[in-house]
């Protein structure tokens, strides 16, 4: 993908966390470096424990590095205060979470317009009825979560992440609590809008066939990142 790789969209430079604990310092990432480009899907994998959604949080701007820089759109987002990070994730980044995390008291509709008020979008209803209907759900969308099924819960998650067009979409474990067959049909949805829609994907995974389809892989284990080589 040579034009791809003349556009960096996110950077990450020299990026450690380490926190206090009652045995000593605890290093939980160290020295992170690397680049992701526009449009691509990447996966990092690693053990429970090895710094995967720590990592995750701090890519979103959701928790704070002890040092380093992430750098996304040529702009460093610890330079801005927690309002204008809350401002760009909206603007920039969609979010799919292992546990569906949609708000039980909003029908799929009303959560996937969510994002869409918050940033004061025109035609809310009429955008969240499109997503919808791209994730196979408009004739759901009067359903509350607790009407859905595990795999229409994730896919109400996915049209939610993609109703701002998002530059980059961040997916914690987007099959973990799905069967083998539903989780299959996730990720179908989730490369074919990334291919649609140019969305960069950077997932977090255990899950190898969802990793083998990204055009990047990266290990992570001890809070260290090592990029795999991996042809797509």
């Amino acid at each position: 993908m040579t034009e791809t790789k003349s556009n960096p969209l996110l950077v990450v430079n020299k990026l450690n966390k380490k926190v206090a604990s009652p045995t000593g310092e605890l290093v939980l990432l160290e020295d992170i470096d690397f680049t992701i480009y526009s449009s691509e899907s990447v996966a990092i994998i690693g053990p429970s424990g090895a710094g995967k959604s720590t990592l995750l949080g701090i890519l979103a701007g959701l928790d704070l590095p002890s040092n380093g820089e992430v750098i996304l759109e040529e702009e460093n987002i610890f330079n801005m205060d927690e309002d204008g990070r809350a401002q760009l994730r909206g603007r920039m980044m969609g979010f799919v979470f292992q546990s569906f995390q949609l708000l039980p008291s909003l029908t799929a509709l009303e959560n996937v317009m969510l994002p869409l008020e918050l940033l004061a979008l025109n035609d809310q209803r009429e955008t969240a009825k499109q997503v919808l209907e791209r994730v196979g759900l408009l004739d759901r969308a009067g359903h509350y979560p607790r009407q859905l099924s595990g795999g229409e819960q994730q896919r109400v998650a996915i049209a939610r992440a993609f109703a701002v067009k998002p530059k980059i979409l961040l997916a914690d474990e987007p099959t973990g609590n799905l069967d083998k067959k539903t989780g299959e049909k996730i990720i179908e949805l989730l490369f074919s809008l990334n291919e649609e829609e140019n969305t960069t994907l950077l997932l977090v995974t255990h899950d190898t066939y969802l990793a083998d389809r990204c055009q990047r892989q990266f290990h992570i284990d001890g809070g260290c990142l090592t990029e795999l080589n991996h042809a797509n």
